[in-house]
């Protein structure tokens, strides 16, 4: 007791001094104590941070594999997956080891990837969604076959039921902002043929899953003739959904890329809004981002008979990505949907940087959009009239609905999305994530 004592008796001492030297020597306190401790709390959360914060693995060599059906209804082996990652990552250790551009003469970036050979690739991070993925595929490929056709159809009309009744989901038409022959046609999406790309594929990146999911995506593609369209790649650890999604989109050869949950809760037929979207805000370099939105849902039925403390969590994280994001990001009233598309000359701005293979991906995709090296800004003769930094990022409404069978737990994830969330946000400031590939 008398010990405890002492103890308290010690630290109200201290806390007087300390009182009377901020008093009487305001300077020498804030120097010599303040900003030393300061500084120190920021190199212990800098070292914390490298050891602690994310890092995404290497992909094993199996993973750059992809299999499909085959028209005889046998299963492929194991091929090799086209990517445009690799491609990328070696010109740029050439030209970093034969610069062509003298030091001290900065220029906009000019990143390039390989030509688009289909108009849009679909990402479907898949984790143990044997029951939930078959009406989600169901749903794309009709929108798909209708809007796009495959490489050897032309597109068709919307399928129609036998009855004459389309389905609850419409399908809805896109416009074409660059139309074929254009000036404007982005020169990321014109194939080495010289044609323009056509038809769709779907990338189903399975994360480790423990039932079979890999066979229902498999019976499919079978049962729809979808092969070599729907390429099922395997990883061999669960890496999270953030890290399905990045390998995913490192392998994608469409001029749109788009990654969808696989449990078809948002409209996929709403794909055509995201396109629009993304035409409407890419700049010289055709480089643009579309995510869609349920913000427009926020005052409707479905989430108004949320649980309290749904709707509150909801707004707690909200409010937490406003503080903690740069201006841009803060800004979106959505960032957790999970259908975004990407033009694909923005895609090497953002998925050779991604870090965290969690459920707050998207935040740092967007954070990585937001921060993109600047491009030119050309006149309406074409000429180079200024710079701009960042790929602007719209934010389209989308129909959405609940699906049964989440993973999510309400209280702990939103936790977990909280701390992953300041330690995203930290790593960056600090330096502990860089745009630079290692």
């Amino acid at each position: 007791m008398a010990t405890l004592e002492g103890l308290v008796a010690a630290a109200e001492q201290l806390v007087w001094l300390l009182y009377a030297t901020a008093r009487d020597e305001p300077l020498r306190f804030f120097f010599f104590l303040i900003l030393p401790t300061a500084l120190l709390g920021v190199l212990f959360i800098y070292i914390t941070l490298h050891f602690f914060a994310p890092k995404p693995r290497p992909p094993f060599p199996s993973e750059k594999t992809y299999i499909t059906t085959q028209p005889d209804g046998t299963i492929s082996s194991p091929r090799p997956l086209p990517c445009w990652y690799d491609r990328w990552r070696a010109e740029g250790r050439h030209n970093e080891e034969y610069p062509t551009i003298p030091p001290g003469f900065p220029v906009p970036d000019q990143v390039t990837i390989e030509p688009a050979e289909v108009e849009v690739s679909v990402v479907i991070p898949a984790y143990n969604e044997e029951k939930r993925i078959t009406p989600a595929l169901e749903e794309m490929v009709e929108y798909l076959d209708a809007q796009f056709g495959r490489p050897e159809l032309p597109a068709a009309p919307p399928q129609q039921k036998k009855n004459g009744k389309k389905g609850n989901r419409p399908t809805t038409p896109h416009r074409t902002v660059f139309k074929p022959g254009s000036n404007k046609t982005p020169a990321a999406s014109v194939p080495s043929n010289g044609g323009q790309p056509s038809g769709y594929e779907i990338i189903i990146v399975d994360d480790g899953s423990t039932d079979r999911t890999v066979d229902v995506a498999l019976a499919f593609s079978k049962k729809h003739q979808l092969h070599d369209i729907l390429r099922v790649v395997r990883l061999v650890k669960n890496r999270g959904k953030g890290g399905a999604v990045t390998h995913g989109l490192r392998h994608v050869r469409g001029k749109y890329a788009v990654f969808a949950d696989a449990d078809g809760a948002s409209r996929f037929s709403d794909l055509g809004r995201l396109i629009e979207g993304c035409e409407d805000v890419v700049d010289a370099s055709d480089r643009g981002v579309a995510i869609g939105s349920r913000a427009h849902l926020v005052k409707s039925e479905a989430v108004v008979k949320r649980s309290a403390i749904r709707n509150f969590l909801m707004r707690a994280f909200h409010f937490v990505l406003m503080i903690l994001t740069p201006p841009a990001t803060s800004r979106i009233r959505d960032t957790q949907c999970g259908f975004k598309l990407f033009s694909r000359a923005a895609l090497p701005h953002i998925v050779p940087y991604m870090h965290m293979e969690g459920w707050i991906f998207d935040i740092e995709m967007l954070m990585l959009a937001e921060s993109a090296p600047a491009t030119p800004v050309l006149a309406s003769d074409g000429s180079v009239i200024g710079t701009s930094y960042g790929i602007k990022v719209a934010e389209v409404p989308v129909g959405w609905h609940e699906v049964e069978g989440s993973k999510v737990n309400l209280v702990k994830d939103s936790i977990r999305m909280a701390i992953g969330l300041a330690v995203l946000r930290a790593s960056w400031m600090l330096g502990v994530y860089r745009r630079r590939v290692t």
